[in-house]
């Protein structure tokens, strides 16, 4: 049986960034079931060699072609007829693909085009209107993301499949060996101290990009002056980032300002395995998560799954993750100031920006909780992530809804639902 070949765009699928790592678990689920084959322009990272790969175990079912950017126009028609792709799948913000929908004519009249879409907050974007009707098929990643489309376009073909993380990785620790790790990571973080050695010390959690909107410098700023408040010796903070990544802050700096020296704020900068990655996750009470404008927000969720509870900005996707609108998983911040911003590509958004007040407040509160009060806190963040984040719901919603789409819109010579001409009435 001759298998249905989808081209992917997006971050390279085998890149750590949430949009690789959602790229892979959705090409991962459609392998499972034999009926489907991969070309995936691997884009977003610099890359030392641009020569096209087979993926193990799956050799020519799954093929990555690097490429700069995600690509341009000229490869998207090579690959068209020279790998004659039955359905077109690219994931992440609109802004990078302005020049893939200009070219929908030629791309829809032969396959159709699925857009896993990010977007960060409202006012619905008006002006990304025409993007979203030169696409065939909408899937949000956020109940935000969903809003928004169906706010501008009514009509759209528009599905929710939000982002999951595999169980096989992130989940709380049960075997010796991963107590003992999370354990270990836990006593060396408070035992980091000369000064301030405290073995109740609470451990806060923060796993992002060190970039603006992310508030990196603003979380050690704001730290510092909590503990100046209740003393050093109550609470630790691990920063898992790129300290001096070129979009974002200086974060030793700010640290060696500050004074922050005896292990109130720990770097964590080499790469780390998921399994790795996971132990953090154990180690810590919470996680941290405060950006002004968040689309998903992949490391709270991870934080869930191990039975971790969060403190979020109730912006875009973080929202949803620290409330199912009757129980919280964790504290959730509401934003001060939704202040509109915009650029050329983004003529308005909202950014919306927590208070050091509210932040304070919460974060004492988080430090009191007591254990029996925790314990339950985090049970519920396992049936929460059960509940609305399965990574087998996700995979089988990707599955079934691909299965539709191969039917509903066929390519090529069975193309259906597209037409080449659109008639307009002149005045």
């Amino acid at each position: 049986m001759k298998k249905t070949k989808i081209l992917t765009i997006s971050d390279h699928p085998l890149s750590p960034s949430g949009v690789g790592t959602q790229t892979r678990y959705f090409i991962e689920a459609l392998l499972k079931t034999g009926r489907y084959q991969f070309v995936c322009l691997g884009g977003a990272i610099k890359h030392n060699d641009y020569t096209p790969v087979n993926v193990d175990p799956h050799g020519e079912d799954w093929r990555i072609i690097p490429v700069d950017t995600y690509g341009t126009p000229d490869i998207i028609r090579s690959i068209l007829q020279n790998e004659r792709p039955d359905v077109l799948w690219f994931m992440t913000d609109p802004r990078f693909y302005e020049w893939l929908w200009e070219m929908d004519n030629e791309i829809r009249s032969l396959v159709p085009m699925v857009y896993y879409h990010v977007w960060d907050n409202f006012p619905a974007p008006e002006f990304n209107g025409k993007w979203y009707r030169s696409t065939d098929e909408i899937v949000a990643i956020s109940k935000v993301t969903y809003g928004c489309v169906k706010e501008v376009v009514p009509e759209a073909s528009l599905n929710y499949i939000p982002h999951a993380v595999p169980t096989q990785f992130f989940h709380p620790a049960t075997s010796n060996d991963e107590k003992s790790k999370a354990s270990t990571l836990r006593h060396n973080i408070i035992n980091t101290s000369t000064e301030f050695n405290n073995p109740k010390k609470k451990i806060f959690f923060w796993n992002s990009r060190n970039a603006r909107r992310k508030l990196s410098g603003t979380l050690i700023w704001w730290f510092k002056e909590l503990l100046d408040e209740i003393g050093h010796d109550k609470a630790s903070l691990l920063m898992h980032t790129d300290a001096r990544d070129q979009h974002g802050q200086d974060l030793p700096h700010i640290m060696e300002r500050l004074g922050l020296t005896d292990g109130q704020v720990l770097l964590s900068t080499n790469k780390v395995s998921p399994e790795e990655l996971a132990h953090m996750y154990r180690a810590a009470d919470y996680t941290i998560g405060i950006s002004d404008a968040e689309g998903f927000g992949l490391s709270t969720l991870e934080s869930l799954t191990c039975g971790t509870p969060i403190i979020a900005n109730m912006t875009g996707g973080l929202q949803e993750q620290v409330t199912d609108g009757t129980n919280w998983f964790g504290w959730g911040i509401e934003p001060v100031s939704k202040t509109v911003i915009g650029s050329l590509q983004v003529p308005y958004i909202y950014e919306d920006r927590i208070s050091q007040k509210d932040f304070n407040a919460t974060m004492k509160k988080a430090i009191k909780l007591s254990k029996p009060k925790y314990q339950k806190l985090s049970k519920m963040c396992l049936q929460h992530v059960k509940d609305n984040y399965s990574f087998e719901k996700f995979e089988q919603s990707w599955i079934n809804l691909i299965d539709e789409i191969v039917e509903k819109h066929g390519s090529w010579e069975t193309r259906k639902n597209y037409d080449r001409w659109t008639l307009l009435e002149v005045a």
